[in-house]
């Protein structure tokens, strides 16, 4: 590991004071550190934030959900309020790492944190991620884990969390303090940034900007939602597909739909053709096959990923099926 000075904060004027002057955020450490072992990060200043007062779940004016940055994982997923009103959350947290990281990681440090490819963690391989200009050795290597939605000629990344695909079906806001004091909301579809020529930049934050915390807004009721998760062994795993379905659902008619890919994409996926479909009609197993079959609309399969066209169609399905009932 290279050589880093770490400081803790208390407060988030102290905090902002440290970014300002080139210090990383870490509070679970989770992710972060990891990378720091691999020398994938090289960080020269860590700024603990752990004692911030983020970490709080109220709700909001307009009947939504605002968690703190800082909200464990854990935590998260058993607050009454998230368990109640949106259980596509709790559940995706519930199915994400193991319990020992759930309890140490943040909310904040999940949506932030760097794609699993196993070429951006071997320093030895080209990574255009970690080394802009290198290239990219998963095109042509072992792909089979990687993307094939939104993917660019410089990166096949898949986005590892299972939160974010929750957040993006439920059209969350992140909010954002810059070092100068002055807050902003971001889409949650805009948080994230597709690879483009510039996969190095995975997230809309600017240098010294903290997450303050993850909004979503108030859903007309009745409200089902879930999380779906397809892996290769049933815990520590990351997904090959997921799926969160959000539904809203009067008088047997299909008022709005909310679908979100996982494991597929180089960011959570949105399903517009998918939800389109839904929408305006009554429930049927006839509906969620058709649907389901407009998944995988613009994907670029690799040599060893081409089964995950099928599988997301499959997940999407039996997710529908899950959450807005059969007949």
């Amino acid at each position: 590991m290279y050589p880093f000075s770490y400081t803790e904060v208390s407060d988030i004027r102290g905090a902002l004071a440290a970014g300002r002057r080139g210090g990383r955020y870490v509070a679970g450490g989770t992710s972060l550190v990891d990378l720091m072992r691999e020398t994938v990060e090289r960080p020269r200043t860590l700024v603990g934030i752990s004692d911030l007062p983020l970490r709080q779940i109220t709700v909001t004016e307009d009947g939504g959900l605002r968690i703190g940055a800082l909200v464990r994982m854990a935590e998260a997923a058993a607050h009454s309020k998230v368990r109640t009103a949106y259980p596509v959350i709790s559940q995706a947290l519930e199915l994400s790492a193991s319990p020992q990281l759930r309890n140490m990681a943040t909310i904040g440090g999940n949506i932030m944190q760097r794609t699993r490819c196993t070429y951006f963690r071997d320093v030895t391989s080209a990574c255009n991620k970690r080394d802009p200009g290198a290239g990219c050795a998963a095109r042509d290597g072992f792909n089979r884990t990687h993307a094939i939605l939104g993917t660019s000629d410089h990166c096949v990344a898949t986005h590892p969390s299972d939160a974010a695909v929750a957040f993006a079906a439920l059209e969350a806001t992140v909010n954002l303090l810059d070092p100068d004091g002055s807050e902003r909301s971001v889409r949650f579809a805009d948080f994230l940034l597709r690879p483009g020529s510039t996969p190095s930049r995975e997230q809309v934050v600017q240098p010294g900007e903290l997450i303050t915390a993850v909004e979503i807004p108030a859903h007309p009721r009745p409200l089902g939602s879930g999380y779906l998760k397809v892996r290769d062994r049933q815990s520590y795993e990351f997904a090959l597909t997921s799926a969160a379905v959000v539904l809203h659902v009067r008088g047997g008619v299909i008022r709005e739909a909310k679908i979100a890919a996982g494991g597929v994409g180089t960011v959570p996926w949105r399903l517009p053709a998918v939800e389109q479909r839904l929408v305006g009609e009554r429930p049927s197993n006839a509906l969620w096959t058709e649907a389901a079959e407009r998944a995988a609309e613009g994907a670029r399969p690799l040599e060893h990923n081409r089964f995950k066209i099928e599988l997301l169609k499959r997940t999407v399905e039996r997710q529908l099926r899950v959450v807005g009932g059969t007949k």
